[in-house]
């Protein structure tokens, strides 16, 4: 019996208005894997994370995360069934420090986690955060910013966490500390969904990939498969 996806969306379909943009996407990620979402600007990849979170007007078809079926949820219980989100723009709070931002990420899970506990792993985890917790989030570098955002989501243990274009605008040395700390959470188990335009540094980080174009998956392969394969990459995700 093949192993039951911890999320799953089966023939999902999405609008904004009248301007319909998922056309029946299928696609899962299991327990402990991370998956790569690729593809051309405009194909649907944000929107797909935005389906899953509940953050799209009208959406149809069958998205389950953890036995649980989602689009009757409001987005804020899809939290408390253990799903985070890092939207591209980050949405650091003005006028809260890096400690405050964090606290926001605890808001969102339902079990009962101690504070203290909680940012001193965050701290060890991010020790570029460490050393400014108690300075303004927004003043923090670009990168710096992404780091947070993403540690807001790590904070409340998350069992799955949507990452839409962490690499945006990142200088090349914050990359690669985002890349070795993936494939830390990676080796730990943690289960990651990536939508990714920097697709060669998504694929070596993922297990597995997927493409969607004008909001259809049109391929789906290991990872290893896809960075390997230069025609795929070419049809479906050069810009």
């Amino acid at each position: 019996m093949a192993e039951t996806a911890l999320l799953e969306l089966d023939r999902v379909q999405a609008w904004y208005g009248a301007s319909h943009v998922l056309h029946g996407i299928s696609l899962r990620v299991h327990q402990g894997e991370v998956v790569a979402l690729v593809g051309r600007n405009g194909a649907g990849k944000t929107t797909t994370l935005r389906t899953v979170m509940g953050l799209m007007p009208k959406a149809e078809g069958r998205v389950r995360f953890a036995g649980s079926d989602l689009l009757p949820l409001a987005a804020h219980r899809r939290f408390h069934l253990g799903l985070a989100y890092v939207p591209e723009d980050r949405r650091i709070v003005p006028g809260l420090s890096v400690r405050e931002n964090l606290r926001l990420g605890l808001v969102a899970a339902k079990a009962e986690i101690d504070e203290r506990a909680a940012i001193a792993e965050i701290a060890e985890t991010f020790p570029r955060l460490r050393e400014r917790l108690d300075q303004e989030g927004v003043t923090l570098s670009g990168g710096e910013q992404q780091m947070l955002a993403i540690a807001r989501a790590l904070i409340a243990r998350p069992r799955m966490v949507l990452l839409d274009e962490p690499s945006e605008g990142i200088m090349p040395v914050l990359v690669e500390e985002m890349g070795v700390l993936f494939r830390r959470l990676r080796d730990q188990g943690k289960t990651l969904l990536l939508v990714e335009q920097n697709v060669e540094w998504a694929l070596r980080l993922a297990d597995r990939a997927v493409i969607i174009d004008q909001g259809e998956v049109v391929h789906e392969s290991s990872a290893a498969a896809l960075l390997a394969d230069k025609d795929i990459q070419d049809r479906y995700c050069a810009v």
